[in-house]
């Protein structure tokens, strides 16, 4: 088995769209609050629901990402083979 090299540079930038998707979900978590006028304590009671809601919208954010790379591989050999 080939041992894989994950460099820095990935991991970071994993890490801070992680910590951008759990912005997002505490964002609309006190946005909602605001809206509704629920008490300031659904802050941290809800944080199960904020950590769950962080990794559905990473995971929609890996989708895309995976989408978008086929489709630049798929169109890169088109364009190489029209050329």
């Amino acid at each position: 088995m080939k041992d894989t090299v994950i460099t820095a540079k990935v991991k970071r930038r994993e890490i801070l769209l992680a910590a951008g998707c759990l912005l997002a979900a505490f964002l609309v978590n006190a946005f909602a609050i605001i809206r509704y006028g629920t008490p300031w304590t659904e802050l941290f009671s809800q944080l199960g629901y904020v950590v769950i809601l962080a990794v559905i919208i990473y995971a929609v954010l890996w989708a895309v990402r995976l989408c978008v790379l086929a489709a630049m591989a798929i169109y890169g050999k088109w364009f190489k083979r029209n050329r």
